[in-house]
């Protein structure tokens, strides 16, 4: 599968590159948690990797045209049945794409990946409010957070007093919708809330929605992508917010990406990106039960 996802890109004359897994920043994202080591002779500590992005964007930045590349990403506090703190990330950058046309390129590289092993119907696009009516019976732009802790509740989960809506809102897609999609086709969930759109742009319209999808398979969430957001005060105003909201959960506040900042100030082309979750694919191909069933040595045996 490796082979044919570097054919795949090659045949469409995308450039594979290498970032380094190290950086002085780290992601300030309010959802993830980086891990950090030290290096002799530094004396600030140094952050693996949660995704090649950030770096990613400075070569797109810097005219490096169509990029993918295939590495190893670490994030902390995450490891299950369908997690682990050291997993293999597929991500690339399209120039001159959007959101919409890049799910077709993310359609054709899964169809192609897996075809061997299952073949796929074609995907369904799904709205991220749609999703949440569907299977959660909740307005994702309307209802209130005490209507999110009710609708939790009648699934079995409690939200704490702590967890703000758009937190209300990821447990209820986390558990309890995301798990029902792409069961008899693969769904792509377009249009998440402005309040997630991370490194998406926004599209124009009331209420206004993130350029943001992902791609669901056996209640999977396989890739996460955005029409990416090119500017660069824009941008670190939300990273500001999100250290804000780290701050008020007593998280890590993590040193900025200043250099991707620059990068942004200094030009981002047009384009489109999505990550996807190598292991994750794999375990659908196989239709294995866990993650650390299409992993070599899972962090129990590392």
């Amino acid at each position: 599968m490796l082979a044919a996802a570097r054919n795949f890109f090659a045949a469409r004359g995308v450039l594979e590159v290498d970032t380094p897994i190290l950086s002085a920043a780290a992601t300030s994202d309010p959802q993830l948690e980086s891990l950090s080591t030290r290096v002799a002779g530094f004396a600030a500590p140094f952050y693996l990797a949660t995704s090649p992005e950030y770096a990613m964007k400075r070569l797109l930045a810097a005219g490096s045209g169509d990029i993918y590349q295939i590495c190893k990403v670490y994030r902390d506090e995450e490891h299950g049945r369908w997690h682990n703190p050291e997993f293999t990330l597929l991500e690339w950058y399209r120039l001159g794409f959007d959101d919409a046309r890049l799910m077709h390129e993310v359609e054709a590289l899964v169809g192609e990946l897996l075809l061997p092993h299952r073949p796929l119907e074609r995907a369904e696009r799904l709205t991220y409010a749609a999703a949440l009516e569907r299977h959660a019976g909740v307005d994702a732009h309307a209802s209130s957070e005490a209507e999110l802790a009710d609708a939790a509740r009648r699934h079995g989960i409690e939200c704490g007093t702590a967890l703000d809506r758009d937190a209300r809102l990821d447990l209820l897609m986390g558990l309890v919708v995301g798990p029902q999609l792409g069961r008899e086709r693969p769904c792509f969930v377009v249009d998440y809330p402005a309040s997630q759109a991370a490194l998406a742009r926004l599209k124009p319209g009331v209420p206004p929605v993130a350029a943001r999808f992902e791609l669901y398979i056996d209640g999977l969430e396989i890739a996460n992508g955005f029409h990416e957001l090119g500017d660069g005060a824009e941008q670190r105003a939300r990273f500001t917010q999100d250290l804000q909201l780290r701050r008020a959960r007593g998280q890590v506040q993590p040193p900025l990406d200043e250099r991707f900042l620059a990068a942004l100030r200094a030009g981002l082309p047009e384009c489109a990106g999505v990550a996807l979750g190598f292991d994750r694919l794999v375990a659908v191909a196989l239709r294995a039960e866990r993650l650390a069933d299409v992993m070599a040595f899972g962090i129990e045996r590392a």
